[in-house]
């Protein structure tokens, strides 16, 4: 007991007294201690931002570059249509009980696939602009009436070689022009069709 009341009247002694002191006299002795003119301006003007608040996420957040944003847009479309191209070659050739072997998968891999790719990448990124919309437009004319004239009136070595270039091609203008380009490319396509009397639906 008397060790108990020895400590305790000890840990009273040990505690400062500032409850006597105001706080005007406690902003006195910090200012005259110079404490606050090691802390930089920065941060004493601007506050912290709450811990896990979407301040902090963005700042954390690098900024991205316009080039990688239009890699990555083009590779949204280089995916899907490259291996629309592949799949119309493997189908073109099952069409007329042709094998298509490794060989011709790493040429179109080697050879088809890099143009394709730049041709989207370039294409994409001036999508806006309306040159380039209008490329766009006769490209999608020419390779629709191209490719239905080919699948009607060509050989079969034609209808091989040209018919998956010439859908991917078309397939991609169209799904990269504006609605009002778009189905006017298609208009166009379907006049020629009619125009030319050539058949769809085999």
């Amino acid at each position: 007991m008397v060790k108990q009341r020895k400590q305790k009247a000890s840990s009273k002694a040990v505690q400062p007294e500032t409850e006597g002191v105001s706080e005007s006299e406690q902003w006195r002795i910090i200012e005259q201690s110079g404490v606050l003119k090691n802390i930089p301006r920065d941060t004493r003007s601007a506050p912290l931002p709450p811990a896990g608040s979407k301040a902090e996420e963005e700042s954390d957040d690098e900024p991205c570059s316009p080039l990688c944003s239009e890699i990555f847009n083009a590779i949204l479309f280089i995916i899907p249509f490259s291996s629309l191209y592949i799949m119309m070659d493997i189908l073109a050739h099952r069409q007329y009980a042709h094998a298509f072997t490794t060989a011709q998968l790493i040429e179109k891999v080697v050879y088809g696939i890099p143009l394709l790719s730049l041709f989207i990448f370039y294409t994409t990124r001036h999508k806006a602009e309306r040159r380039m919309q209008a490329l766009l437009f006769l490209l999608s004319v020419g390779c629709g009436s191209r490719l239905i004239y080919v699948v009607n009136w060509a050989n079969w070595q034609i209808v091989m070689r040209q018919c998956p270039p010439l859908g991917t091609i078309w397939i991609y203008t169209v799904a990269q022009l504006d609605l009002a380009p778009a189905v006017a490319a298609l208009g166009t396509v379907a006049a020629f069709v009619k125009w030319k009397d050539l058949n769809i639906i085999f």
